[in-house]
């Protein structure tokens, strides 16, 4: 079942929202509105897919603390930051810190659009990613202990002698083991196993 894309606008002025979630409705968005950040994380959007408008600028709690939040929640939403002119050093700080993308006060409509289009292409890839490293994950725990020793060796670069050596078994031993390991992860090669193993697994 595929997910609608959703525009979180979050913004403290009544008359930006409704203007914004007009705008975004006609191009074909699904668009929750919020006063304030405080209320966008009290509604549970952060935990859904899509991603976030905010203003930079609103009370209590600003777009760069809305953003800082969703990174310590381990949000993968995107954020894309709205700005007056006097805002701009701040936008460009919340770029270097995760930030896609800030609109400098008054943008057009159609760079707006564009600006959500792409967020949004990076919210997919970010939530394709996630799901395949928790399939990878999964598989990772229907390893046995020997398995898993071997995998890690495998992935440590270790050949089959050595592992052989290191776990005190046979290299006919490691090569059932490894061949195990390789049908249970889903992986046709080596190369293949390792890459997956390492995007599961947080460095």
């Amino acid at each position: 079942m595929t997910v609608e894309p959703r525009v979180f606008v979050v913004d403290d002025d009544p008359a930006m929202r409704d203007s914004l979630k007009v705008l975004l409705e006609t191009s074909g968005y699904t668009v929750p509105v919020y006063e304030s950040a405080i209320a966008f994380f009290g509604s549970g959007a952060p935990a859904q897919h899509g991603c976030v408008l905010a203003d930079v600028r609103m009370p209590e709690m600003d777009g760069l603390e809305l953003q800082q939040r969703l990174k310590e929640r381990g949000s993968t939403l995107p954020v894309i930051l709205m700005t007056g002119h006097a805002d701009v050093p701040l936008a460009v700080r919340a770029m270097k810190e995760g930030a896609i993308d800030f609109l400098e006060k008054p943008f057009k409509d159609a760079v707006l659009v564009e600006s959500v289009r792409r967020a949004l292409e990076q919210a997919e890839r970010a939530g394709h990613s996630e799901a395949s490293a928790k399939l990878v994950r999964e598989r990772l725990a229907d390893l046995t202990d020997r398995e898993r020793q071997v995998l890690e060796l495998l992935v440590a670069g270790r050949p089959n002698k050595i592992i052989a050596y290191e776990l005190s078994i046979s290299p006919r031993t490691v090569e059932i083991h490894r061949a195990r390991v390789m049908d249970k992860m889903g992986a046709r090669s080596l190369a293949e196993l390792v890459r997956m193993t390492l995007s599961a697994v947080p460095a």
